[in-house]
């Protein structure tokens, strides 16, 4: 049962350091209880508290890291059937097949496709997470020299290593050296050399079950020896099947603490069907509905990025908006008399205007004010946008450093505070630019500094 703050403090040295970036022991342990910080910030609690605050705090789907750095993968930690319950927490990680069985041509192609098919969007990076690597034909040397090709030529791919042998496992596991793989191929005959290999290792473990009755009794079996991050697969091969397992995984978990069951799934559309569009359907379906991880058997742009959109509007927070840093923005290298407009950090705003401003080739200054993720109507009609909030940002920003002219072009929305800006800012001139973001190019190629 989760710990409420107040219980959680009272394991705290109530010394209010300030070490875990949190002015007060209170406060912490506030955002300990809601799931926004882990107990290991605080540097001076006992080992015994924090096991104790750790185990009462953790998620029903325990949180499980691939590889290592900035770049690791990190699932699970789910909370919540429904995003509108509160949110989902970690994006499904969709990862491709390469195998010991397949051709170097093959192998080639799809560590390329996986460094080359990477895409922006409203300020996010989305790409493929993971590479996992199959030996399909049991011969140790070809897994092993699988997966350094893998190594040295994806040094931001997090691996999966698969197999049944524990002793491949481990020799692809000494190779990868903090890059921390998933080790799986766990079945009833391997689990004792698997379970001794993590716990050498550090890695976690991936559960291969014949259904979701053995997977539960595999599962049990790693807890009971201390084997705490594990991925779960069932065993499912068809899309119906997959689906309704994930489910019940899920409910199993969040309702009712199961905890043999309280670990992110991996599913393999790859291997249900040898069509390709058919897979990237069932691919969308199950990161949907609960898959941690997806293999795909190969990656192309066109099925790829779909699945890429659908994991950013799964997984991203409902409650709070996607902003972009308040800051000034140089956009096609501008200098002193290059001219300067400021909108909110609402990133969809943000990255159209940028995008209109760098399509018009006219340098330019971009001055983005923090209205908290609010549009420019919004904040506006919220008290965040208004005339002596943007006076303030105009002040401190250090543009009247950049640039010889004093002209400040704003969003034609914001017309009826022109005359208040104006009085904010008596050095200024005030220009109100277009309405719309695609009649920005026109409007800058036009543009010159008002004559004073």
């Amino acid at each position: 049962m989760a710990l409420t703050g107040i219980q959680i403090l009272k394991m705290l040295p109530k010394t209010n350091c300030g070490e875990c970036g949190i002015p007060t022991c209170l406060a912490f342990a506030m955002k300990v209880a809601a799931g926004q910080v882990e107990i290991d910030l605080c540097p001076d609690v006992s080992e015994e508290a924090k096991a104790t605050i750790g185990e009462a705090s953790a998620p029903p789907i325990r949180t499980i890291k691939i590889g290592s750095g900035d770049s690791a993968f990190t699932g699970g930690g789910e909370t919540c059937l429904y995003r509108h319950e509160k949110r989902f927490e970690n994006a499904t990680g969709l990862a491709v097949l390469i195998g010991t069985d397949m051709s170097d041509a093959d192998v080639d192609g799809r560590i390329d496709r996986f460094k080359s098919l990477r895409y922006e969007r409203v300020g996010v990076n989305l790409k493929a997470d993971l590479i996992a690597v199959k030996d399909a034909d049991g011969d140790q040397g070809k897994f092993t020299a699988l997966v350094k090709k893998v190594l040295d030529g994806a040094e931001d791919a997090n691996l999966i290593l698969m197999s049944d042998n524990a002793a491949s496992l481990a020799e692809g596991t000494k190779l990868c050296g903090e890059r921390k793989p998933l080790l799986f191929g766990v079945n009833a005959d391997n689990i004792t050399d698997m379970a001794s290999l993590a716990k050498e290792t550090g890695c976690p473990l991936g559960v291969k079950g014949s259904n979701l009755d053995n997977t539960v009794e595999l599962s049990e079996k790693l807890i009971g020896d201390g084997i705490k991050d594990i991925v779960i697969d069932t065993g499912a091969r068809t899309m119906r099947a997959a689906l309704d397992d994930n489910i019940v995984a899920r409910r199993a978990a969040v309702k009712s603490k199961f905890k043999p069951l309280g670990f992110p799934t991996i599913a393999f559309p790859c291997e249900m069907t040898d069509d390709p569009m058919m897979e990237a359907m069932i691919a969308s379906v199950l990161i949907a509905k609960y898959a941690g991880i997806v293999v795909l058997s190969d990656l192309q742009g066109d099925l790829l990025f779909p699945l890429l959109l659908e994991q950013l509007n799964l997984f991203t927070d409902p409650q709070r908006p996607m902003v972009v840093k308040e800051d000034i923005y140089n956009i096609n290298g501008p200098d002193e008399n290059a001219p300067v407009l400021i909108t909110c950090n609402f990133s969809l705003t943000y990255f159209i205007v940028s995008g209109e401003i760098e399509g018009s080739n006219v340098p330019s200054w971009l001055l983005i004010k923090d209205t908290e993720g609010l549009s420019v109507l919004t904040a506006w009609a919220a008290g965040k946008f208004g005339a002596d909030l943007i006076a303030q940002f105009i002040k401190k920003s250090g543009i009247e450093d950049k640039v010889k002219h004093r002209d400040l072009i704003i969003p034609g929305y914001l017309a009826s505070i022109k005359g208040e800006l104006e009085e904010e800012l008596p050095d200024w001139t005030i220009t109100m630019g277009p309405r719309e973001a695609g009649h920005l190019p026109a409007f800058l190629k036009e543009w010159k500094p008002a004559a004073k």
